[in-house]
């Protein structure tokens, strides 16, 4: 055991990933992470980036700081660090090319997607690495996606058709807790209305997971009235939205906040287990906004949080049968952090992440499949190859 308490690992001038992170302030921010990542060459690097950070510079000066490199990334709900849980950074994870071979699509006009041309250009993306490097044979695909487009289901769902065996993980990006702007980072751009999705192909043994805290209660409520385009609820059992909300947990309309949303929040049922379909926050006009789709004649059944610490816990721990990863790359709903500020949990959340070796972002939404979901923590564990 480490001092931490979690399964020691044996040190090694050949990580599995290289992570680095600094103040997303520094007006050399890409200079300093790319020291402190190392000499790669590295097939893919991921930035995990505060909306605090000055995007512009940032991404005029990564070209010259990663030449050889193809550099991804996203905007945040907050960051996580080797640290832990953090707040106005930039995170980077650098995948070496000893371990590992990307290739990076860029789709832009998640208003206008156009299915068969998604899917060709996914296919000929996994033929590619499979010619590269048809000796390893383990692969993953890993989306960021503007989240404030809208369009993350609709973008899930004609992923899948294209995918084949590859397990995809994702996370919506953020902008903190201001639901402003969004934006994702290829090759030395900002986009919006986009989404990058990474195919990996590598020696080392992933497994894909997705966990969540939440138990279903016998409280149910139906969706009325909505507008799917817009994630919008205006009525619940025929009454005012956020009133029966309100209603059903006992609450005055008046005190329904983000914490309120992340302690009690709505599931469906969907092959055989239940998802989240997390709220967002209440509309001037009392509609529900949500952060998934949402439609008219949906059973919402009211969920309670188990103990987020002793679960994680015992979910991370759980990575560990056969041998505990190398490393853990996670997109992790902005509502379980916020419900962690609540409890006072961040510390020993921040503790179980350092322990296990995590990093990545705090997202508007997670994508799993072909499914967008909420509050969970969705990810890829890594694995060292065998000798």
């Amino acid at each position: 055991m480490n001092a931490d308490g979690g399964i020691a690992r044996a040190e090694t001038a050949d990580p599995v990933i290289r992570t680095a992170h600094v103040p997303a302030r520094a007006g050399d921010a890409a200079v300093r992470l790319r020291a402190e990542l190392g000499p790669g060459p590295h097939a893919l690097v991921i930035l995990f980036i505060s909306p605090e950070a000055d995007l512009e510079g940032l991404t005029a000066a990564l070209p010259g700081c990663f030449p050889d490199a193809t550099v991804v990334g996203c905007t945040t709900g907050g960051e996580i660090s080797a640290e832990g849980y953090a707040e106005g950074a930039i995170v980077a994870a650098a995948l070496p090319a000893r371990h590992f071979a990307a290739e990076t699509l860029l789709i832009e006009n998640l208003d206008r997607l156009a299915p068969q041309e998604i899917i060709a250009r996914l296919i000929r993306a996994r033929q590619m690495l499979g010619a590269a490097r048809p000796e390893w044979e383990h692969e993953f695909a890993f989306l960021m996606v503007d989240g404030l487009s809208v369009r993350e289901d609709e973008l899930t769902a004609v992923l899948a058709a294209g995918l084949g065996p590859v397990p995809l993980f994702g996370g919506s990006a953020g902008d903190g807790r201001r639901f402003g702007a969004t934006f994702v980072l290829h090759e030395g751009r900002m986009h919006r209305n986009a989404a990058t999705l990474s195919f990996v192909r590598t020696e080392c043994p992933v497994r894909v997971f997705n966990l969540d805290h939440l138990q279903p209660t016998a409280v149910r409520m139906v969706v009325t009235e909505a507008d799917p385009a817009r994630r919008s609820v205006s009525r619940i059992n025929a009454e005012p939205a956020a009133q029966e909300y309100a209603r059903i947990l006992g609450k005055d309309p008046g005190q329904l906040t983000p914490f309120t949303f992340a302690a009690h929040p709505v599931v469906v049922r969907i092959g055989g287990r239940h998802h989240v379909r997390a709220i967002q926050q209440v509309a001037p006009n009392g509609e529900l906004i949500f952060f998934s789709a949402i439609d008219e004649g949906l059973v919402l059944t009211l969920a309670e949080p188990q103990d987020m610490v002793r679960h994680l816990d015992r979910a991370l721990s759980a990575l560990a049968d056969p041998g505990p990863p190398e490393a853990i790359l996670a997109c992790d709903c902005i509502l379980r952090r916020m419900e962690a500020e609540e409890k006072q949990m961040t510390g020993a959340i921040s503790a179980l992440f350092r322990r296990h070796h995590v990093v990545g972002f705090s997202t508007y939404g997670e994508q799993l499949g072909g499914m967008h979901v909420n509050q969970t923590l969705t990810g890829v564990a890594l694995y060292r190859p065998a000798p």
